[in-house]
């Protein structure tokens, strides 16, 4: 079973560098696992970007996997992981949710890099907050028009 965070999603979505890494992990909807919090965090970056018809888009391609809602189980865990990895709330649910399915997590946010259970990929894209990567006209279309809806 796999888990695409947030970063891989976005990579995904907005055709990056990395898109390639993941796009295999996010088609195989029978082994995709999708934390509920990668739902929140995707809707609202795309929406940022884009806008909200193009988020329900992405959220509606994210819902082909199983999503896994927050149990009193994995928000503990996550607590601990936060601790002990220093990593932020959200990320740390991520990886309990992984870790809980034992699934393995696909990311490309370095602060994952070495932990058990992550395959950590190096980010290739440079995406500035709020903005989508601009494309050269080489490029294919990216998934779901979203560079081209970037308000």
């Amino acid at each position: 079973m796999n888990v695409v965070d947030t970063s891989g999603w976005i990579e995904f979505l907005f055709e990056g560098q990395n898109a390639d890494v993941f796009a295999p992990l996010v088609e195989d909807v029978n082994n995709l696992l999708v934390p509920v919090i990668c739902l929140y965090e995707v809707f609202k970056k795309v929406n940022a970007v884009a806008d909200e018809p193009k988020a329900l888009q992405a959220i509606g391609q994210m819902k082909q996997g199983r999503v896994i809602e927050v149990t009193e189980a994995i928000a503990l865990r996550a607590a601990l992981i936060s601790l002990k990895h220093r990593l932020p709330m959200a990320d740390s649910l991520i990886l309990s949710t992984a870790w809980s399915e034992q699934a393995t997590l696909w990311t490309q946010d370095k602060h994952f890099a070495g932990l058990p259970g992550v395959e950590y990929k190096i980010a290739r894209t440079p995406i500035k907050p709020g903005r989508a990567r601009e494309k050269n006209p080489s490029e294919k279309n990216v998934r779901f028009s979203l560079a081209s809806s970037v308000k």
